[in-house]
């Protein structure tokens, strides 16, 4: 048997086990409250086991952007640092700490709206498993709802730890003399020989298997913000030996994609772009890729570094962040997070300055761009 049904039919000497915010007075007000700045534990199991499933939502109107202030801890067998650690609404499919339905296989955002959070991302331990929820905004949480589905019980020895880390950059162009997408504008076609320049989504030592990404862009200008290859550098590599052709190719879809697609395994959550938004914003906007490695991992004994290129040759400046998943042997802590104001999601391009902008062009070269005979160009 393969595929998502693969060991339903086994029997094995497990006891299930679960942590949830039900209401221990028999009452109805199944929630906890998480004080501005404070960490919540809402989940610890001895072990060996492994977590099998997790479910959240919670209430705070008073915080708008709670997704990204809201933030998931996952400590493995008493590391000295979380394995997992994201914001809420990244971790789980919702970029901006916007609420929108997604599907996928290990991760969702379900109805009421994309604000039940899902994961079935298989995560072992073999003495102790750690869960904690802090909330990094100025508000107090109101409501905080969740179940942590666990089974307890002999884990295999090759079943690695689980970890996802997010980042975000705010990307610069490289080498494109000012042109975004320079090979498209007319301009000369770049070349780009290194993945340092890349929009990095995951790099780390040890042996395991990258499982995915949640990747979210915010182009903020006209541009098509694709045609970034990925770039995978395995155990050491110069040059990458897994090297993709271009932004929506990596995400299984093909010639610039603007619509909503939803597949197990790869698919656009989100995406406001010529026919799901305003058609005179070009590219301008928000898109939500997402990938997992479930029938095809990549497999590192050493090393990995995963990276993809923001535009063609890096030719975009744009507003990235993502979500790497994977596994590794031994569990590893992730890098700290930018503070939370930092996380804060920056705002969309509107007409006035779409406005400014071609006024800026019309004062360089004339309305119509250069032309033979203008010497405004």
């Amino acid at each position: 048997m393969s595929g998502a049904l693969r060991g339903v039919s086994r029997i094995v000497p497990s006891r299930s086990a679960r942590s949830s915010s039900f209401d221990r007075s028999g009452g109805n007000e199944d929630w906890v409250s998480i004080p501005a700045g404070e960490r919540r534990t809402i989940a610890t199991f001895d072990g060996p086991g492994r977590v099998t499933h997790l479910w959240c939502t919670h209430w705070s109107p008073h915080d708008p952007i709670s997704k990204r202030n809201l933030v998931l801890r996952c400590t493995w067998d008493g590391s000295e640092g979380p394995s997992v650690l994201s914001p809420v609404g990244d971790f789980f499919g919702q970029g901006w700490a916007l609420d929108y339905n997604f599907c996928s296989l290990p991760l969702a955002a379900a109805p009421r709206g994309g604000k039940s959070l899902v994961c079935y991302f298989p995560m072992p331990f073999r003495e102790k498993a750690w869960i904690e929820i802090e909330n990094q905004s100025e508000h107090d949480l109101d409501r905080f709802y969740f179940y942590v589905d666990a089974e307890l019980g002999p884990i295999p020895e090759e079943e690695g730890y689980f970890h996802a880390s997010y980042r975000q950059e705010l990307t610069t162009l490289d080498a494109t003399d000012g042109l975004e997408n320079a090979w498209i504008a007319g301009g000369p076609d770049p070349k780009n020989t290194s993945d340092e320049h890349n929009y990095l989504w995951l790099e780390t030592q040890g042996e395991g298997h990258f499982a995915g990404v949640n990747y979210y862009c915010h182009a903020p200008s006209l541009p098509w913000p694709g045609e970034g290859d990925d770039m995978f550098l395995v155990d050491g590599e110069a040059w990458p030996g897994l090297h993709g052709t271009g932004t929506e190719d990596y995400f299984n879809t093909a010639w610039g994609p603007d619509e909503l697609f939803s597949h197990p395994y790869f698919g656009i959550a989100y995406a406001p772009g010529r026919d799901n938004g305003d058609p005179r914003f070009g590219w301008a906007g928000r898109m939500h890729y997402y990938r997992f490695h479930v029938e095809d991992p990549i497999r590192f004994q050493r090393s990995l570094r995963a990276s993809i290129e923001h535009g063609h040759a890096n030719g975009m400046a744009l507003d990235l962040a993502s979500v790497a998943y994977w596994y590794q042997t031994v569990p590893q802590p992730v890098p700290s997070l930018p503070a939370a104001q930092l996380r804060a999601p920056r705002a969309l391009t509107t007409v006035e300055e779409v406005h400014r902008w071609r006024a800026e062009w019309i004062k360089k070269h004339g309305p119509w761009g250069p032309q033979p005979g203008n010497t405004t160009g």
